[in-house]
């Protein structure tokens, strides 16, 4: 079974901030951005195991600033795009619930008026600033 983990900071993301400036500037229609780290991971435990492992995984999970959500859905949400690395690299941290694991940096991207972005704008926003095609690849 696999499961899919969005842990986000509850503290304000400089990250996101500056993600959304830039693509503002570059013409991008969106007036929120999100960031997420996304580890999807393999294994026979229920959902709520695999969240209660990560949770006490220190090098994942810090409970001062961090936020934890079990995703629905092994695919980004509307308004989202999942980037990796190519090549791929799957690595367990430590502690990580047997199986494999593997990473991504979610963003989301939020119009006006609170709803997901459509997907032409996420597509813009991949294609101007969130991946570099040369040594990443975009899920949406």
């Amino acid at each position: 079974m696999l499961h899919t983990i969005a842990i986000k900071l509850k503290i304000p993301d400089n990250t996101a901030y500056s993600a959304l400036t830039a693509l503002r500037r570059l013409g991008v229609d969106v007036a929120q951005v999100e960031r997420a780290d996304i580890w999807q991971f393999a294994g026979p435990a229920s959902s709520d195991e695999v969240a209660a492992s990560v949770q006490r995984n220190e090098s994942l999970f810090n409970p001062n600033k961090h936020t934890l959500e079990v995703l629905e859905s092994p695919a980004p949400r509307a308004g989202e795009t999942w980037i990796s690395m190519i090549p791929k690299v799957d690595v367990m941290p430590p502690g990580s619930p047997k199986g494999f694991a593997i990473h991504y940096v979610g963003w989301r991207l939020f119009a006006e008026n609170g709803a997901p972005a459509e997907p032409p704008v996420v597509q813009d926003a991949i294609e101007k600033l969130l991946c570099n095609p040369a040594i990443e690849r975009a899920i949406t």
